[in-house]
């Protein structure tokens, strides 16, 4: 199972996105708190129709909280502008771990500098801009890693 982290989200929407997202590829969705709105908010429950049921989400209290779920065995990847490695050249594992930052300001220095870290990955875009939406970020990522592992347990696929 793949597993993708937002590290304190900020808007609702975003994450009702990557809730649907979780339920309909059967990755995991990690949320490290604080979050910025709670789960009776009408716009994350609108952005993630009536899939919450469906998706596998854990709350964390804190990134520290979230490695000792993961344990030392696993692979972080850390999205952010601030590498050279497409995230399309690396070859994914069932088990990866997919962190992405916080709507504003992306990952915080001291996550981007944590040794626990795997490797630093980024999403191509043209020059100039400054970032992509938060859950379309993660769903470019989640189906690339996903696509990797054979769309498994996807129906329809040949």
């Amino acid at each position: 199972m793949l597993n993708f982290v937002f590290h304190e989200p900020k808007i609702p929407g975003n994450t009702g996105n990557a809730i649907r997202l979780a339920a309909c590829t059967g990755a995991r969705l990690h949320l490290i708190e604080p979050l910025a709105f709670n789960f009776d908010d009408a716009h994350l429950r609108r952005a993630g129709l009536d899939y919450h049921d469906l998706a596998d989400v854990v709350i964390h209290p804190n990134w520290e909280a979230a490695k000792a779920y993961f344990g030392d065995d696993c692979r972080v990847f850390a999205f952010t502008s601030h590498t050279e490695n497409c995230y399309a050249d690396e070859r994914y594992h069932d088990g990866d771990v997919l962190l992405f930052g916080t709507e504003p300001t992306g990952l915080p220095d001291e996550i981007l500098n944590d040794p626990y870290l795997t490797k630093h990955l980024r999403i191509p875009m043209l020059p100039g801009r400054r970032s992509l939406n938060l859950a379309n970020s993660a769903s470019i990522a989640v189906y690339e890693a996903w696509r990797q592992l054979g769309f498994s347990s996807a129906a329809n696929i040949s």
